[in-house]
């Protein structure tokens, strides 16, 4: 099967406007997210899709790929979709978020790994265990709760699943998709759903319509920062200080 990875980025994110060229240790945070692509094992290509010129630029100075999306995309996924309608090659396309700057090779290939061997599933994602309270409670860390045989139920910002007992840990959902190209086209072609909107989590919508969701743990997921805003950028470079000090 021919995989294809699509880093999403788009500038004007609401809470943070031009996250995707913010430098981080000197570098746009797209470059070290596209850098993490390349050395995926799985992908037979990779590119970034964006509707801004600014993106595009750096993006291909620096030996990237780019493909030029609509700027009415709502979220990350639909502009995947908008891709995979151009690119009809690629049976699997993989969703790497253009805001997840300690996003490994390894992490995409793991999520890949899990569709190929998920025959049943139309897209694979990532999650690791919660720790800690204050990270269950944090409405910013989305939560997913999943059957026996690891296909999703449901996904939220608040606490899934009740912690009356503890004897269910709540698990953090690790933003990475895996699509089988006709499930990414299937979800395209549907509205916007009532839990989408109500959660503001795309997933949902393609949960909401049927689709089976694979869900793998990943190994070092909880290492991952998600930048929404620059103080997340702050915490990345720490993060970055101590694994680039690790490995002198």
């Amino acid at each position: 099967m021919q995989v294809l990875g699509v880093i999403p980025a788009r500038y004007a994110s609401t809470r943070f406007p031009g996250k995707m060229l913010a430098p981080i240790l000197g570098k746009p945070m797209v470059l070290w997210v596209a850098e993490a692509a390349a050395k995926s094992k799985l992908l037979d290509h990779f590119l970034v899709a964006t509707d801004d010129e600014r993106i595009a630029d750096i993006a291909e100075h620096n030996g990237y790929d780019v493909i030029m999306t609509s700027p009415s995309c709502r979220n990350g996924t639909e502009r995947v979709a908008e891709v995979a309608k151009k690119l009809h090659l690629y049976e699997i396309l993989v969703n790497i978020q253009g805001d997840e700057p300690l996003i490994t090779g390894e992490i995409i290939d793991k999520v890949v790994e899990d569709l190929l061997n998920t025959p049943e599933a139309g897209i694979s994602t990532g999650y690791v265990p919660i720790q800690s309270e204050r990270k269950a409670k944090d409405p910013n860390v989305v939560k997913v709760v999943t059957d026996k045989d690891g296909f999703a139920l449901y996904f939220s910002r608040s606490v899934i699943p009740y912690q009356r007992n503890g004897i269910v840990k709540p698990k953090r959902h690790i933003g990475i998709y895996a699509y089988r190209w006709e499930e990414i086209i299937r979800y395209s072609r549907y509205p916007q759903s009532d839990l989408e909107r109500e959660e503001n989590l795309e997933q949902l919508r393609a949960l909401e319509y049927g689709a089976k969701i694979h869900c793998i743990e990943i190994p070092g997921g909880e290492n991952l920062i998600g930048v929404d805003t620059p103080e997340d950028i702050r915490r990345v470079e720490r993060a970055l200080k101590r694994l680039l000090k690790g490995r002198k």
